[in-house]
Formats: structure tokens, sequence, C-alpha cells
């Protein structure tokens, strides 16, 4: 199975367009290497070997000045397990909601450089992922004067 690391241009572009008035939540599951692979940013790498967890947890560490820095919150880290439903075999680390106040402050931080230098972080622990933008939309009526938890 491919794996997914990086956003394509399309999906980029797509994201954009969709014109998302305010807030927007990006959901990232994530699968982690056993061992990080700093093979793409050896100027990070550790003296000696580090699992993916650890390596993503020095992403996360670099990462969060930068984020609440343009206007971002994270909203959730937890740690990932069996689906209750969704496929047997397939399995998700870590699971984490990221909050910004709107596209543009998302694509603004994540082109902002002094936040790239960490990026080979993520980069060494990742081995799949996926990221979902959700835009928060009003819930329906409650029948019978039932109100919402």
């Amino acid at each position: 199975m491919q794996p997914y690391l990086e956003p394509s241009q399309e999906a980029g572009r797509a994201l954009f367009l969709r014109a998302i008035p305010g807030e927007v939540v990006m959901l990232n599951l994530l699968r982690l290497r056993a061992v990080a692979d700093y093979a793409a940013a050896p100027e990070l790498a550790p003296a000696q070997p580090i699992s993916g967890i650890e390596a993503y947890e020095r992403y996360i560490a670099h990462t969060l000045p930068y984020l609440a820095g343009s206007g971002g919150a994270l909203l959730f880290f937890g740690e990932g397990g069996p689906f209750l439903i969704g496929p047997a075999n397939e399995r998700w680390d870590r699971a984490l909601l990221v909050k910004q106040s709107s596209v543009q402050a998302f694509m603004a931080f994540a082109g902002d450089e002094a936040y790239l230098a960490g990026l080979g972080h993520r980069t060494a622990a990742v081995e799949d992922s996926r990221v979902l933008p959700l835009v928060k939309t009003p819930l329906p009526p409650v029948p019978n004067g039932a109100v919402h938890a």
C-alpha cells in the first residue's frame, strides 16, 4: 500500500479552493516507524537511534510554539489502537486534532521557515499518515426538546 506523507499540490489547491470561512480542524492519523529514519534530515538525527514515537515527540515539541504563534492549537493528542469500526489489519499509532483559525493561517504556518527546520523529525517518525480537514457544522435540531450534550 502506498504511504501518504505529504499533501499533493492538487490536495493543497483543493483545500484552498473550498474557501472555508473561519476555523478548520485537521484530523491527523499517524502510523509511526519502529525506528526513526533520519536519512532525509541527518542534521536532526540523534547520536543513537530512537523510535518513531520519540522522533514524533521531538517534532511536536518543535512545532507547538509555531502553531500557537500562528493562531493554532493542538486540541487532542492521543494513542491509537484497534478500530472499533474499520479494517482489523490497519493501525494508527497516534491521532491528533489540530485547530487553525483559517486555511490561510494554516498555509502560512506550514510554509514558515523556522517551523520547516524541524519537519525532519516528522519525516523520520512517520511511516504513513492521513490528514482530513474538518469544518464545524451546526447540529441538527433535537426532537422533543432534548438538548445536545
